[in-house]
């Protein structure tokens, strides 16, 4: 941490946004001060929406000083925002080196489910997500992934308001892999979860997974929030054609390290979900719901079931409602939880699967951006 705080000729000043508790007052011990500052500095940035140190008046002038010399607090930028008749709202949002990436928020009742990436592109390529056909860039920082957080709220004025917590639930469903970006996203989400930050319970932040079964076992040692795994088929010779790290981690080993990251929460009575993008004469039919029903038997879990949204460089067709009804009713009569996905923000490509725009930045150059996916705020509790 001592790192941290080199001068600025040294190196860029520190993002105060990215940092958790127990980093913040590592930072602030090794300037010679007094653990509580971390606290305040916390409240003032995420519970304040307060990104001027010298604004922070609870912090001595001397302090204040040191601070604008070697740290600051710097969200990403939102290029744009475009909001739904349902009350979706999408924002494109760049990071550091240009790069973009998106953040919906899908309101539900009392409730509005944040959906949050976590990397510019994504190396996994699974072929019915948009954004695997964009290639990898690059992880975000803590400060870029719980930066989102900050700009959906700010962007309510929810800070001013003092309704700062608009966003009761987040996805780590958006652009990238999760895991593949390991300690960016616990510190996020630790953040998410830090009552002196946005004290969302660990059960309304949900982490999904396509399946980095090294990591999900490494996740079950510092964390406990919701767990959702990206299944989409009931067999390893169909898996490992929609979703390709299922050649290197397969169907049996993915499930194995997902009960032990139930078994090891304090809360025994956790279910994973299994999401499940139907995709018509694929993945859809009712042999492969019952091959499915079998495969989960002794899994604890429920099942989303989500019709695909066709996107411009995918053959993929979304099945009929009758071919999710008939799906549907086979995992029922097998005694699952099953729900099906609804789909929100389709009229600004902010359906699951579908969030393909195109922008253009300030140079008037066009950029394409993709994210993978946003839910419903209704499957997550």
């Amino acid at each position: 941490m001592s790192s941290l705080i080199a001068s600025s000729s040294e190196q860029p000043r520190v993002n105060l946004l990215g940092l958790t508790l127990a980093q913040m007052e590592a930072f602030f011990e090794n300037l010679g001060e007094k653990k509580f500052r971390a606290q305040q500095v916390l409240k003032w940035i995420h519970h304040q929406g307060e990104t001027d140190i010298a604004a922070m008046t609870n912090l001595g002038k001397a302090l204040r000083e040191k601070l604008l010399q070697i740290a600051e607090v710097r969200p990403p930028e939102i290029v744009s925002q475009h909001d739904s008749t349902d009350g979706t709202r999408k924002w494109a949002i760049r990071v550091e080196g240009g790069g973009l990436v998106e953040s919906v928020l899908i309101p539900d009742g009392n409730r509005a489910t944040l959906c949050v990436s976590s990397q510019v592109g994504c190396s996994l390529d699974c072929s019915f997500c948009s954004t695997g056909k964009q290639g990898f860039q690059r992880d975000l920082s803590a400060a870029e992934i719980i930066g989102q957080v900050w700009l959906a709220i700010k962007s309510y004025d929810a800070f001013q308001s003092g309704n700062g917590r608009i966003v009761t639930n987040v996805v780590m469903m958006g652009m990238g892999e999760p895991l593949l970006n390991f300690d960016n996203v616990v510190s996020a989400m630790n953040l998410m979860m830090e009552d002196l930050a946005y004290g969302i319970s660990k059960r309304r932040v949900t982490l999904s997974t396509s399946g980095v079964v090294p990591a999900l076992d490494k996740l079950a040692q510092v964390s406990e929030v919701s767990l959702a795994i990206s299944l989409h088929a009931p067999n390893d010779a169909l898996r490992s054609e929609l979703v390709p790290i299922n050649r290197k981690y397969p169907i049996a080993m993915l499930l194995e390290s997902a009960s032990r990251y139930i078994d090891a929460q304090s809360d025994k009575k956790r279910v994973v979900t299994i999401e499940y993008t139907l995709i018509a004469g694929v993945n859809d039919q009712p042999d492969q719901a019952r091959e499915l029903a079998q495969l989960l038997r002794d899994f604890p879990c429920k099942i989303n079931l989500i019709p695909f949204n066709p996107f411009d460089q995918s053959d993929y067709r979304r099945p009929s409602g009758n071919a999710v009804s008939r799906f549907w009713q086979v995992l029922v009569d097998a005694g699952y939880i099953v729900t099906v996905r609804t789909t929100r923000g389709d009229d600004i490509d902010a359906a699951c699967g579908q969030l393909v725009g195109q922008v253009v930045d300030r140079t008037g150059r066009s950029e394409r951006y993709r994210n993978a996916s946003a839910l419903s705020a209704s499957e997550v509790r």
